[in-house]
């Protein structure tokens, strides 16, 4: 069995954040803070050491494979933001669509920019993958 090496720890995701070069990237990774948490009611942790996370489930697959991940949560990478959602949730198409600019990936959106993008959408996705998770894995 594996070890998830993107874990939860007590780093300060502020000092991460300032590490951020680009000034609208890092004030968009503190405006996308005080979203996650308002919307999620949960604090911002890092998880590994590029990932800010906002509360936690418990995973095990059939497979055995187990661990734990953020219920959601954004990791600012040099080309966009990567913000990380069930893969599966209430709505998602629809929400997809209405959301302004982004890829996709199984599990992921990725962003350029917070003003290219519907923040109420961006909040009722964060809310829907919450709770799918939490449903997926009570």
């Amino acid at each position: 069995m594996t070890t998830n090496k993107t874990t939860e720890n007590d780093s300060s995701v502020t000092a991460f954040i300032n590490t951020i070069t680009d000034e609208t990237k890092r004030k968009n990774s503190f405006d996308l803070v005080a979203l996650f948490e308002n919307v999620s009611s949960f604090k911002a942790r890092m998880w590994g050491n590029a990932i800010v996370g906002f509360g936690s489930y418990h995973y095990k697959y059939e497979s055995g494979t187990a661990g734990d991940a953020p219920l959601a949560g954004f990791s600012p990478r040099k080309d966009n933001f990567a913000l990380y959602f069930s893969a599966d949730f209430e709505d998602k198409d629809q929400l997809l669509a209405n959301l302004g600019k982004h890829k996709t990936g199984k599990a992921c959106v990725y962003i350029k920019k917070l003003d290219e993008i519907n923040i109420d959408i961006l909040k009722q996705m964060i809310i829907n993958s919450i709770v799918s998770l939490k449903s997926q894995y009570s």
